[in-house]
């Protein structure tokens, strides 16, 4: 899972990348060393969660994925079966290929478990 995250933190604007689960612990971190991994990964978890609760109550289904834009970057948060993967990228990112790569990455990790 490492590998994939270290690859997938390859592609330009990505500057890191964690796998946490529903509960918020991290499992496997690439993140940029100025973010706290276990506030990131409760963060992710509470916002998934929150969101989740949401489209359960609008008959809506499952979330998939949720991107937070910041003044400074963007935050992808992805439904991965096992987790969710965070993913922090650049400010000026083409949110296409981010999407795509992360989609990629998640199957790689649910083929290898």
């Amino acid at each position: 899972m490492y590998q994939v995250l270290e690859e997938l933190n390859k592609t330009s604007g990505i500057t890191g990348s964690m796998m946490v689960d529903n509960d918020g612990i991290v499992i496997a971190s690439d993140l940029d060393t100025s973010f706290e991994e276990e506030t990131v990964g409760a963060l992710a978890a509470s916002i998934t969660a929150n969101i989740q609760k949401s489209l359960d109550r609008l008959q809506q289904t499952s979330l998939k994925q949720i991107t937070i834009e910041a003044a400074h970057g963007k935050l992808f948060f992805t439904d991965a079966k096992i987790g969710v993967m965070v993913v922090t990228v650049e400010s000026d990112v083409n949110i296409g290929l981010i999407r795509l790569e992360i989609k990629q990455a998640i199957e790689r990790i649910n083929t290898a478990n």
